[in-house]
């Protein structure tokens, strides 16, 4: 089986369609699959809901999508650093479902993992907690206390970004941007994967592989990448 492909929009044909759910990794600007994003948008699907840990920053990531009004919903975590985000949020044309960082990595795992739900003390007595089902199980002192129930997550599409893959679908991740790329890739019924370099099987060394060939199904090279920063923070030049 080819996993790989020529382009981001050949990898995502007959995929794509309105009011998918689409869990995406990356955190920040670090991780986060460019290229993918990019196909996305250019594609013009509409209704879109992602779960990501944020959404970029303005025209950046998957702020560039809430410019052209194609994302419906953000089940996110980190929403600050996007002036479009929230002004969308504040006028009530984008829905916010706010997870905390934690939850939000472990209810994509639990997804990936078939788990429909799990209780976390995360949230307990916080807006976050609202409309949830509330349980009481013993702590480790045999102490009663609240949990909350947490959905696992579902998506139909799991885009993400890879260091290297090999020609199954191998993945290693590089440093942070290995984030929330990992428990994103499981979750969705087709994982797309972008990659900077693609090597030869039994290139990778077994015991360095992050996430097994078995969860991809379709790969890009996207490099090359250029290196963007948030926040670009200098001092003034010492005279001599």
């Amino acid at each position: 089986m080819n996993k790989l492909y020529p382009s981001a929009a050949a990898a995502l044909d007959g995929i794509l369609t309105n009011d998918m759910v689409i869990a995406s990794g990356g955190f920040g600007l670090c991780g986060i699959p460019e290229r993918l994003l990019d196909a996305i948008r250019d594609s013009g699907v509409t209704g879109l809901t992602f779960a990501s840990n944020n959404a970029g920053i303005d025209n950046e990531g998957i702020g560039k999508l809430l410019r052209t009004k194609q994302v419906k919903k953000m089940i996110s975590s980190y929403v600050g650093e996007n002036k479009e985000f929230e002004r969308q949020f504040l006028s009530g044309e984008l829905e916010v479902e706010f997870s905390p960082q934690g939850t939000l990595a472990e209810r994509m795992r639990a997804g990936g993992a078939g788990i429909p739900g799990f209780y976390t003390k995360t949230g307990v007595g916080t807006q976050v907690a609202e409309g949830k089902e509330v349980k009481q199980f013993p702590n480790r002192d045999g102490e009663m206390e609240d949990y909350i129930l947490e959905r696992g997550i579902f998506a139909d599409l799991s885009i993400v970004k890879a260091w290297k893959a090999d020609e199954t679908g191998n993945l290693v991740f590089r440093k942070t941007a290995r984030n929330f790329n990992l428990p994103a890739a499981t979750c969705g019924k087709v994982c797309i994967v972008e990659v900077e370099e693609v090597v030869p099987v039994g290139s990778l060394d077994p015991d360095a592989i992050h996430l097994p060939g078995v969860y991809v199904q379709r790969l890009i090279v996207g490099a090359p990448y250029d290196k963007k920063i948030e926040f670009r923070t200098v001092r003034e030049r010492e005279t001599a």
